[in-house]
């Protein structure tokens, strides 16, 4: 094992030594070559890194790009033969290419940063073949997302579940005291070892099918982008993406069994799928799914109809131009009639084992961008479930603070004096805006957490000259919902849940 961790250390030296980190890289293959990359096309970085013969140039051609590369040259920047035998890169004749995609990673928002192994593309520059079914999925949009819907609070023991490349440990290690991964895919485990090992990062790994190998631990947090993928049964599986599974039952699996292996104010966090049926609305099912003693806030981001779906997931299993492309999607629209599957939704679940008697879910579907902070903006929805049991008398007797970030917009025709409509707009979060009126706009930019809501309505009713009995019956169900929606929180000594 020594023997392991110190090649590991001198390929970290090495990539070090070569600035092979996420800025350089972007830089060097310009914005293009991104954009390229991200279409799975790799002309654009090739030419932006001509007559370049530097250490970072290799390595990119290397590792991202996978293209061979002369012997004398990669030996100038790596250990080759030492990576020969970690199963890192092979020797072909004079050249040396990389077995495995070691690519620079980087996330603002926490300062997580390092390097994450997966497999190579099967399908880039259009490659034709299949996927093979136990391909270690790279830094993807799924697993990007993951990472921002996962808040960033201290906690005791958290858990990777199906950690894949080991994308969402990296994160996990900066604020959990133990990180726990596991992944039914020995080859995932292989790599995501290869990934801590590098990022000189302590956490265990488990081999098993979800909650199989952690049967008897609890976590106080649980991060996963499961394989989510709805599928016909039948067939070779890629490991990544799906599993035996019936419809969503695999999703449903994830969610309920987390609640036996949360601890208490522990919290889910998943990325996924699930299917619209039809004659049920998905928030009716999707809420069955959540167990007592828990509540989840679930954020439908896009509704794909299953053509468009089943043709995303086909490309992605590199079968496209292949002869039983179309055979293969029959088969798929035969098993979604066979369910009644109309359509599929993708989008977020925020789950606390919070010790409701009943669970208290959030369904809502919010197509738009979102922002920073997106994580403790799914959390708060959680939080302000206990807020809304309040009695009226309650709501306008505590101050309350309107949420930092907020703006007004003002839109009017040219030369009035008044503005047509007045909309409040937040910055970050689920970048929500609501409309109000002059009152509800007064009122709610007083909310600074100093004056009880009920005094600072009867406050602008004065100044309006209005009836603050007539006012507060005309307010209070706006500003409830407002509530809801996490535009306002108590002031700071109820500030936490009751």
């Amino acid at each position: 094992m020594s023997t392991y961790l110190e090649a590991i250390g001198r390929l970290r030296e090495d990539l070090v030594q070569a600035n092979y980190f996420v800025d350089p890289v972007l830089e060097a293959i310009s914005d293009q070559g991104q954009l390229g990359l991200e279409r799975n096309h790799t002309v654009a970085a090739t030419r932006a890194l001509a007559g370049r013969e530097d250490g970072l140039a290799t390595l990119i051609r290397l590792f991202v790009l996978q293209q061979s590369q002369d012997s004398e040259v990669v030996n100038t920047v790596l250990k080759a033969n030492e990576l020969v035998d970690l199963g890192i890169l092979a020797c072909e004749g004079n050249q040396y290419k990389a077995l495995v995609d070691i690519r620079p990673y980087a996330d603002e928002t926490d300062g997580t940063s390092g390097w994450v192994v997966s497999d190579h593309t099967a399908t880039l520059d259009t490659k034709q073949g299949r996927t093979a079914s136990n391909h270690v999925l790279g830094i993807s949009p799924a697993s990007v997302s993951l990472a921002g819907i996962t808040p960033r609070r201290p906690v005791g023991h958290a858990l990777d579940l199906g950690t894949g490349c080991g994308i969402q440990s990296l994160h996990l290690a900066r604020q959990a005291d133990h990180v726990t991964a596991t992944d039914l895919n020995p080859r995932a485990l292989t790599l995501a070892t290869l990934t801590f090992a590098l990022n000189e990062l302590e956490v265990t790994t488990r081999l098993g099918s979800l909650y199989d190998p952690v049967h008897q631990e609890s976590f106080d947090l649980i991060t996963t982008n499961p394989p989510f993928v709805i599928s016909p049964t039948i067939g070779p599986r890629l490991t990544y993406r799906e599993t035996d599974y019936p419809c969503d039952d695999l999703m449903k699996t994830v969610v309920q069994g987390a609640s036996p292996r949360l601890n208490t104010n522990g919290t889910l966090h998943v990325i996924g799928n699930w299917a619209h049926i039809e004659g049920r609305s998905w928030q009716e099912r999707i809420t069955e799914w959540i167990p007592q003693g828990c509540d989840a806030f679930i954020v439908q981001r896009e509704v794909l109809d299953i053509y468009e779906y089943i043709e995303i997931w086909l490309a992605d299993a590199g079968l496209r131009g292949q002869l039983t492309y179309l055979e293969n999607y029959e088969q798929w629209l035969n098993y979604f009639d066979e369910l009644k599957i109309e359509a599929v939704g993708m989008g977020w679940i925020t789950m606390i084992k919070s010790g409701s008697p009943t669970p208290r879910v959030i369904c809502e579907h919010w197509p738009h961008p979102s922002g920073t902070n997106l994580a403790d903006d799914l959390m708060a929805h959680l939080t302000v479930m206990d807020y809304q049991s309040w009695s009226q008398e309650k709501i306008l007797e505590k101050p309350w603070v309107l949420a930092p970030g907020t703006v007004q917009e003002t839109i009017g025709n040219p030369g009035e004096e008044d503005p047509t409509h007045i909309i409040l707009r937040r910055r970050d979060g689920l970048y929500r805006a609501t409309q109000v009126s002059t009152a509800l706009g007064a009122i709610l930019g007083a909310c600074d957490g100093d004056l009880g809501l009920g005094q600072i309505i009867h406050a602008v009713a004065s100044i309006l000259d209005t009836d603050p009995a007539r006012m507060i019956t005309e307010v209070l169900p706006e500003i409830t919902s407002l509530i809801s929606q996490t535009w306002l929180k108590p002031g700071v000594e109820d500030s936490q849940p009751l």
